[in-house]
């Protein structure tokens, strides 16, 4: 019994300071221990051993305090690399990063069709692909992280995807049957949240993540962690009905606020207007510019529908943060400072609210922080993307 104690209190201490290294970038031992709390000789033998295995290195940079300069501990962020998919209803989105987030490589496969058995072969033979692109470090790829636009129950099992039309599939089992890595499955609104806490909001534990993009999904921390319900289903609010009586809906329902308030409805309904299909961001920003009356008309319709949602949010959460995933708002200069006066009233309160500079990257770069978190066993992640994250290419 006190042997395996020893070894579990090993291991908190182990994921104790490999945490500390990654969030100050560059620390001496002798901080370490200060921050830590744990002692010279702990430090010395976790370091150690985290330098044995490969996953820190040491330096002397950075350091400008009069003395002898002590040797900096840092992770060594090419030791291994993450794998972020993001598996929208159009098309997948692949991101690789390294230890601590940095995008090495991106691109898009389209999709043809809805058919599991097609989508999966792809991301078995990307995912082989990528398995041998960076096979040359001491970790390869460390593991596959999957953001799914439907539920996922807490065992990662998909239980429904509106979009393609998919129901009870166990693309983590099928997956792993076929790479010899770990893949890990979550919501695409739950890995936008985690993705801002872990690279932007690093001292924020209330915040809520709003993705607006193929649907409408609400990712929710609370005290740090992911919210995800008895089934893990928590924060499918783009099901919530907005008009009883209103528009047909995948999921069964009629009215559901994602048919009014997300980015594809926008389009949809735009395109309608204007005889033009597949509208793209650009086109929208064009519009914009030339002060074009349907696509003012339909940002108002869509700013309010938004509002309408935000604030049964806000009443129902009290978040600190809001995060807004939409490239649609960035387009409307007027269009935050609109939103936000709509949400004021004598009951609702939040701290701040804020568009994501992630934007469709929030997905996949929430599953590659997810996977290297899973893959470094530590409590907490904070990282901070020292490079532009990559525009995938087809």
């Amino acid at each position: 019994m006190e042997i395996g104690v020893a070894a579990y209190l090993k291991k908190i201490n182990k994921s104790l300071v490999l945490s500390k290294i990654i969030k100050h970038e560059l620390i001496s031992r002798s901080e370490l221990a200060n921050i830590t709390k744990l002692t010279k000789a702990t430090i010395s033998s976790q370091t150690a051993e985290l330098l044995d295995e490969g996953l820190i290195i040491e330096s002397h940079q950075e350091y400008n305090q009069v003395g002898r300069k002590p040797i900096m501990l840092s992770l060594n962020q090419d030791a291994g690399y993450a794998l972020g998919i993001d598996l929208d209803f159009r098309n997948i989105i692949f991101t690789v990063s390294d230890l601590i987030g940095n995008p090495v490589h991106s691109n898009t496969v389209e999709l043809e069709n809805s058919k599991y058995d097609e989508i999966l072969q792809i991301l078995i033979n990307k995912i082989r692909e990528y398995q041998e692109r960076f096979s040359h470090c001491r970790f390869g790829l460390v593991g596959v992280g999957i953001g799914i636009h439907g539920t996922v129950k807490k065992d990662e099992t998909i239980s429904f995807v509106p979009h393609h039309k998919w129901y009870k599939k166990d693309l983590k089992g099928d997956l792993e049957k076929n790479v010899n890595t770990a893949v890990y499955v979550e919501n695409n609104a739950n890995l936008c949240a985690f993705a801002e806490k872990v690279f932007h909001f690093h001292q924020s534990n209330d915040l809520i993540s709003l993705s607006m993009f193929s649907g409408i999904g609400l990712g929710i921390l609370f005290n740090g962690e992911l919210v995800k319900g008895y089934h893990g289903f928590a924060g499918e609010m783009g099901h919530m009905i907005i008009s009883p009586d209103g528009k047909p809906c995948n999921c069964g329902k009629t009215g559901c606020w994602e048919l009014y308030a997300s980015e594809v409805s926008f389009f949809k309904n735009l395109s309608e207007i204007i005889d033009k299909p597949r509208l793209t961001h650009q086109d929208i920003k064009n519009l914009v510019i030339a002060r074009n009356p349907a696509v003012i008309s339909q940002m108002d319709n869509f700013i309010k529908y938004v509002s309408i949602g935000l604030n049964n949010i806000i009443n129902l959460l009290n978040p600190e943060i809001l995060v807004l995933n939409s490239e649609l708002l960035k387009l409307f200069p007027d269009a935050m400072n609109t939103l936000e006066l709509n949400l004021k009233t004598s009951i609702s309160n939040y701290k701040e609210i804020f568009i994501s500079d992630l934007g469709t990257n929030a997905c996949v770069m929430g599953a590659c922080a997810l996977t290297i978190k899973k893959f470094l066993d530590i409590p907490e992640l904070n990282l901070t993307i020292k490079q532009e994250v990559l525009v995938p290419s087809i």
